[in-house]
């Protein structure tokens, strides 16, 4: 992926970022994250397997040094994997002081979601609520753009606590 593409993040870390999001896409749908969450963008690159664990855990990558464990947010939410394309790129993100990286088919934009437009996730029953989702945000009508609606991600709970631990303890240092 052409890195001049990807949106600049080093100027997004000021007073406002509590309602800022990076948007994305991933099998045809667009998802949201805080943006406070994101450390950076990069292009896909070699990404080396790790046996025994789920499908949608791809591996780790070495980043300047850093080995971080790669997630396909297309098998993560139960969808089939596709070939990347020259818009698949990796969002790092930090959870819990852990650097993981996020397989997005595309990133969209970094916008402004307020809070009075985004609304909680639907619960599945009484007992069973989207785990991953913490809210549907609204999205405003842009210049040639129709109004849409982004699922809002809780990036760290895409891992349950077991598998968190089992992937941030294979990638530290002895």
């Amino acid at each position: 992926m052409n890195s001049s593409a990807l949106p600049d993040l080093s100027d997004m870390q000021d007073a406002g970022m509590e309602q800022r999001y990076l948007t994305f896409w991933s099998n045809n749908q667009l998802f949201g994250t805080p943006i406070a969450d994101i450390v950076q963008i990069v292009g896909i690159q070699e990404i080396t397997p790790l046996p025994d664990f789920p499908a949608y855990v791809k591996g780790i990558i070495s980043l300047r040094g850093d080995v971080l464990p790669i997630l396909n947010m297309r098998l993560r939410m139960g969808n089939p994997e596709t070939p990347y394309t020259e818009r698949s790129c990796i969002i790092i993100a930090n959870i819990q002081n852990t650097l993981f990286g996020f397989i997005a088919d595309e990133v969209d934009e970094v916008l402004d979601i307020p809070q009075e437009q985004i609304s909680s996730p639907p619960r599945l029953s009484d007992n069973v609520s989207n785990a991953y989702l913490s809210g549907i945000g609204r999205l405003e009508k842009g210049e040639g753009k129709k109004e849409r609606v982004a699922l809002i991600l809780d990036l760290s709970k895409l891992l349950n606590e077991s598998e968190f631990s089992a992937l941030a303890q294979a990638v530290q240092p002895e």
